[in-house]
C-alpha cells in the first residue's frame, strides 16, 4: 500500500504539541527539524509490512530539506508532494480539496487535520486523522489500518 504522511502537526510539531526525538547540536545548526517521537519506529514497521511511505504536505518546504531531515532520523521515504505540486495537480483535475491523495496514487493518507478527514469522506479517499496530542498515536494508526485493510 502507498501511504502518505502529512508533516506539520503530524510528523513535525507546529509548536510543542507532542514529544520529539532528540537532535544533536549540529543537526539543530543545520536546520534539521524536530520530528515526532515514535515516527521512525512506526514508518520502519510499516515498511517491514511492505508499505511504501511518502510525504504529502501543503507546506512549501524544499523537498531536499524534507528528505535530509527524515534521513537524519533514519527514515527513508519515496515521493514527496509539496503544496506547489499539489496545487497544480488538483487544479488540472478540477478538484477543490486541500489534499486528494488518489491523484498521486496514495492509497492512505495520515494527517492531523480534521478538515482532511471531512474531505476524505466527501471525496471518498482513505485517511487516518490523528490528534497531535495523542500519546498512543502509533497504536491508534496501526489499529485504524487494520479496519481499512
Amino acid at each position: 500500500m502507498n501511504i502518505s504522511f502529512d508533516l506539520d502537526g503530524t510528523l513535525i510539531p507546529k509548536e510543542e504539541e507532542f514529544e520529539t526525538e532528540k537532535r544533536s547540536r549540529i543537526a539543530k545548526f543545520l536546520g534539521i527539524e524536530k520530528i515526532r517521537k515514535g515516527a521512525r519506529e512506526l514508518i520502519i514497521d510499516l515498511q517491514k509490512h511492505n508499505h511504501n511511505i511518502h510525504i504529502y504536505t501543503t507546506s512549501f518546504r524544499n523537498k531536499i530539506k524534507i528528505r535530509i531531515t527524515l534521513q537524519y532520523y533514519g527514515i527513508r521515504i519515496g515521493r514527496i508532494i509539496t503544496q506547489t505540486e499539489n496545487q497544480k495537480k488538483l487544479k488540472i483535475q478540477c478538484i477543490s480539496s486541500s489534499k486528494y491523495p488518489p491523484v498521486f496514487n496514495f492509497d492512505l493518507h495520515i494527517d492531523d487535520s480534521k478538515g482532511v478527514g471531512i474531505e476524505s469522506e466527501r471525496y471518498n479517499f482513505k485517511a487516518i486523522i490523528i490528534d497531535p496530542t495523542d500519546e498512543n498515536w502509533i497504536e491508534n494508526v496501526k489499529n485504524k489500518m487494520k479496519n481499512i485493510a
